[in-house]
């Protein structure tokens, strides 16, 4: 989970400048990215070919974009950390633990900024990217952005300058370790847990990521520039750029006017059934959590719509907060949602088409157990029914029919061959620009770019754990560890469906309190090599595990989505887990059917083969 930190005072001249020169950036990157693969689709429809190097110098801005966001993510506050720092008391408790945990993530980022450096200076000044640009000036925007991330932990908080020395002091024993290498068998573990208890003080997961694979790998006398080396993988993906680019345009249709048009629409065509607004709020909220790629996201645009809508219409607070609350998941197994992309990067699926098609039916089927349940509260209470009109339905249609327009278009360039994942991801930014900038006007052309910084956020916050996640599971690798898990769960695990609910129990925990992403990025390396162990295809085991890290946003104490509608609704945590109960008990069912139904996803797409 990610807190956000925002200032207190009014920032100095240069701070607001260096803050406009960020943002100018992110811009630029996100501009060139979207618009190149759209620019290389009409050549090739025009002029029979494409644009030399466009899809390498797009993989390599996506490195940009990662280590870009990752510096805005620092400046806000808001990089992906586990929700168990929401424990905390507030006060002074919380502030040494934001102390604590600045100083262990000042020391890593340094430590990972000059491995970062080192692996530069080794590039070759031969090695060209495209057009005689050199390669290195891909690679030089990660020592850059590191540095700047650990001075922002170390001066980034509105803190005295007494607490501020002691991540300085931080970062000069993290540089420091390198002269004590001869003893590295005495400090690594202690190490270790020191920066284990930092993650669940609060810091954030690339600092344990990074760091851990940082003294792993100099306990073993490997090159320190072999964590970066690492996360220069994340150019070699040809669908990583998807992930930014598909965000960037949920963020804008996040920001427009998409919520309160499509709100209409559902309202118009379902208002009359009977509990028809729980289906307009399940609905809604699924496609908008299917493009704008997470829950939170959702939550928070559609919050402040959807649950007066239904407290207006008489539904009891406690079910409608409840029913917001579950919604905001409900559609992360629909295309082009991004964890089911990232799943794919990760667990190297390469055809996300099978993946979102397996998705399908799952993703249906826990919607339907909503929606029953939503019904059924509906005629229990008695809920009053508006008269369906067609000139309303027509006119929501018709206002509606730009959003309407974006899946068509997605699944039309893919399915029908005109366009890569990546390009269509390039298609959506630039269509949603163009809906919400310039038909609608929902975002002013001088607010897009605070729009498009905003979103490059969570893609920094995203993709930076990713690439240091790559460092770690090279570690994990060559350690062996995957085959040592599997020979241990193998002997204390027998059948098939006791693994399958160890799964569902370990997924359910750790989605209470690791974010979506981070934990495709941490756990797909371990579990995809585990299921395969024990006969569970590759694709059912995909939608088992996205579908059970649904269930863990609802699962008390510390679910993603519990403590964000808690904080929107203005709603105590402790009834908000009665609120939410019901639904946690319904997704649960759903979870258990797609587990142990393989027909549901496997099946289904094997007869749409």
């Amino acid at each position: 989970m990610s807190v956000p930190g925002a200032p207190t005072k009014e920032l100095p001249r240069p701070v607001r400048i260096g803050h406009a020169v960020e943002n100018g950036l992110v811009n630029l990157v996100f501009l060139v990215m979207g618009a190149l693969p759209v620019i290389e689709i009409l050549a090739r429809l025009l002029i029979g070919r494409g644009i030399p190097g466009s899809a390498s110098i797009v993989q390599h801005l996506t490195l940009w974009a990662a280590f870009l966001g990752a510096m805005l993510a620092t400046r806000e506050h808001r990089h992906l950390s586990l929700s168990t720092a929401e424990v905390l008391p507030a006060g002074k408790a919380r502030m040494l633990a934001s102390v604590f945990t600045d100083s262990v993530s000042a020391a890593v980022t340094a430590l990972v900024a000059y491995a970062a450096w080192v692996m530069v200076k080794a590039e070759s000044s031969d090695r060209v990217l495209v057009a005689s640009i050199p390669f290195w000036w891909s690679e030089v925007v990660m020592p850059v952005g590191l540095i700047i991330m650990a001075t922002r932990l170390v001066i980034g908080r509105d803190r005295s300058w007494l607490w501020r020395i002691v991540p300085l002091v931080a970062i000069g024993l993290g540089l420091g370790l390198g002269s004590f290498a001869e003893h590295a068998e005495s400090f690594v573990w202690p190490l270790a847990i020191l920066i284990l208890l930092a993650l669940l003080a609060g810091a954030p997961i690339y600092v344990a990521m990074s760091g851990l694979a940082m003294l792993f790998f100099f306990a073993d006398e490997t090159p320190i520039a072999s964590v970066p080396t690492e996360t220069l993988r994340l150019v070699v993906s040809p669908t990583l750029p998807a992930i930014p680019l598909l965000t960037a345009a949920g963020f804008i249709l996040a920001e427009g006017g998409a919520a309160r048009r499509l709100l209409r629409l559902y309202r118009a065509l379902f208002g009359w059934m009977p509990g028809g607004l729980a289906i307009m709020a399940c609905g809604v909220c699924a496609i908008f959590t299917a493009f704008t790629g997470g829950s939170g996201v959702t939550i928070l645009a559609l919050g402040g719509l959807v649950l007066p809508t239904l407290l207006e219409e008489k539904y009891p607070r406690g079910f409608s907060i409840g029913l917001v609350t579950a919604s905001g998941s409900l559609g992360l197994l629909f295309p082009p949602s991004l964890p089911v992309i990232l799943y794919g990067v990760v667990a190297q699926i390469p055809d996300f088409n099978r993946l979102f098609l397996a998705g399908l039916v799952p993703g249906v089927l826990m919607i339907l157990l909503v929606l029953i349940y939503g019904v059924s509260v509906g005629i229990q209470q008695n809920i009053p029914r508006t008269q369906f009109e067609v000139s309303e339905a027509k006119a929501a249609s018709w206002s509606a029919k730009w959003e309407l327009g974006l899946p068509i278009l997605i699944g039309f360039a893919i399915l029908g061959g005109f366009a890569t994942i990546v390009e269509s991801a390039a298609l959506a930014l630039i269509y949603a620009v163009i809906v919400e900038v310039l038909i609608f006007r929902d975002i002013p052309l001088k607010a897009l770019p605070a729009t498009l910084a905003h979103g490059a956020t969570l893609v920094g916050a995203v993709l930076i754990v990713l690439g240091m996640a790559l460092g770690f599971t090279s570690y994990l690798v060559d350690a062996s560890i995957p085959s040592l898990v599997i020979d241990w769960v193998k002997q204390h695990i027998e059948s098939q469906w006791a693994f399958l609910l160890a799964l569902n129990l370990l997924l359910l925990v750790i989605g209470s309190v690791v974010e979506i992403y981070a934990a495709i990025v941490i756990l797909a390396p371990l579990v995809v090599p585990l299921g395969r162990s024990y006969g569970v295809d590759d694709i059912h085991l995909a939608i088992i595990f996205l579908a059970n890290l649904e269930l863990g946003f609802l699962f008390p104490p510390m679910g993603l989505n519990l403590f964000l509608s808690a904080s929107r609704f203005n709603e105590p945590l402790p009834r908000l887990y009665r609120h939410a109960l019901p639904f946690l008990g319904i997704m649960a069912v759903a979870v258990a059917l797609i587990t142990y139904f393989p027909a549901l996803s496997v099946g289904v797409l094997s007869l749409l083969e």
